[in-house]
């Protein structure tokens, strides 16, 4: 049954502003006893519903909740009415009704006390709050509590609550310190894998440019099968990219220690062609010099296993930035970007 469709049936049963008298009494730690209903508290707990069907030997019907405040069980049954609990009594008794709506198996009350427990969260309380959470079988509550200690690991290791915990719990302890290793190595993958994504979007635009300079021709560098006047050309909207490539051709064109191989800017322009022409193809159409002569010698030799996935992974950099434009560019960009030619790599 729901809570707003139970609050509802007890509301119409017993009236809005009178209740039929009680039929058990709830007997707290300090005697204090609290008349209640034995059909409201059996609808709304299978565990209260079972102390009350049980064969008793006296005539008076009472059910004992001990080892919490007196408070904090009056808070608890009025809940079971109303299904109703305000912040104020969520601050001051959010603890206590986390352990009794766990013990008495109250779900929707148990959601809500790791909902406000977990934002209750500090430096002082944080041991306290995942042991709670541990023994109260609240996972929600935990990964908050986990998450905190991480990120504030060094001022909670100084406190009473940590120096206590390493003395009568080193399980809990031990799962702490290696969800803060576990956390501090994924977020180390994550900046690797960042890294190289990020590189491989730049050599994807790389291979952009050098097939725009070597088809178009930018500012300084243009096709080298023709006369090529820079002089009214107007950087393109990658220009960073470019310049720097026209700079790395015009040294490559000049070089005298390319044949040697001595030369660390030549082997990388030497490495962009290789890649261009991985990736090309039509070969035999293409304005990039050596890519005919590159792709000869790869029909003969073959590529090695750890190039062919950079190959892949420039491709796959290449067709996310295509489909990251808008429409428009799509649509001027598409004949640039062959579907075949991405499929050739990523198959």
């Amino acid at each position: 049954m729901s809570p707003n469709l139970f609050a509802s049936n007890v509301d119409a049963h017993h009236g809005e502003n009178e209740m039929a008298e009680g039929d058990v009494d709830i007997i707290t730690s300090a005697g204090r006893r609290i008349p209640a209903h034995s059909n409201v508290l059996a609808a709304a707990s299978p565990v209260l519903e079972s102390k009350l069907v049980r064969p008793r030997r006296s005539y008076e019907k009472t059910i004992r909740i001990l080892g919490v405040p007196c408070d904090s069980v009056s808070v608890f049954v009025r809940f079971l009415y109303s299904f109703k609990c305000t912040k104020e009594h969520m601050e001051k008794h959010g603890i206590h009704l986390l352990a009794l709506s766990h013990v008495y198996l109250v779900p929707c009350l148990k959601h809500r006390c790791t909902k406000a427990l977990a934002e209750q969260l500090t430096i002082e309380n944080v041991i306290d709050m995942i042991q709670l959470a541990r023994l109260c079988d609240a996972p929600h509550l935990y990964l908050k509590c986990m998450k905190f200690l991480r990120s504030n690991f060094r001022k909670v290791e100084e406190t009473e609550g940590w120096k206590f915990l390493q003395h009568h719990d080193p399980l809990l302890e031990l799962e702490i310190l290696q969800f803060t290793d576990e956390a501090e190595l994924r977020k180390k993958r994550r900046r690797r894998h960042t890294r190289e994504q990020n590189l491989y979007f730049q050599l994807s635009e790389g291979m952009d440019c050098l097939e725009h300079i070597c088809r178009e021709g930018c500012t300084s560098v243009g096709p080298y099968d023709e006369e090529y006047s820079c002089q009214k050309k107007l950087p393109c909207s990658k220009f960073d990219t470019c310049q720097g490539l026209q700079l790395l051709i015009r040294h490559f064109s000049t070089c005298k220690r390319r044949v040697k191989g001595s030369c660390s800017q030549c082997k990388r322009m030497w490495q962009l062609l290789r890649l261009h022409a991985s990736i090309c193809d039509q070969p035999d159409d293409c304005r990039v010099p050596l890519c005919r002569e590159f792709n000869q010698k790869l029909e003969k030799r073959g590529d090695d296993e750890l190039w062919k996935s950079l190959v892949r992974k420039v491709v796959s950099a290449r067709a996310l930035t295509f489909l990251s434009l808008p429409k428009r560019k799509r649509e001027e960009e598409e004949p640039r970007l062959r579907d075949h030619q991405i499929r050739r790599f990523l198959d």
